[in-house]
């Protein structure tokens, strides 16, 4: 499989349905980018590096992720609009195994 589904909700509310490649270590936040769903300079800030959290969202599937790591998990610490489901976007990569992923973009901090 070469692309997967994923279903992004942005900002002002109104559902996408995406294709994402899993063959080109895309990540969730570039997804975002590349779809333009949302205005430029306002999500990916740091570049996918884990130190903004603009890229913030809200994982609605149950789907299973990668575990948190350090780093996004300290810079949630500090982001404003975290729930229990929020992660970054720069941190989720794209794989076969996250297909009709649904995520809420959260609103800019």
């Amino acid at each position: 499989m070469e692309d997967i589904t994923v279903y992004i909700t942005d900002r002002d509310g109104v559902r996408h349905e995406v294709l994402a490649p899993t063959d080109m270590a895309m990540n969730l936040m570039e997804v975002v980018r590349s779809y333009e769903l949302a205005p430029e300079g306002t999500i990916g800030v740091c570049g996918g590096m884990a130190m903004c959290a603009s890229c913030q969202c809200y994982v609605e599937s149950n789907h299973d992720l990668l575990e948190k790591g350090d780093e996004e998990d300290a810079m949630l610490s500090e982001a404003f609009n975290v729930k229990d489901n929020s992660r970054l976007g720069c941190q989720i990569p794209i794989t076969e195994q996250l297909n009709e992923l649904e995520v809420v973009l959260a609103p800019e901090s």
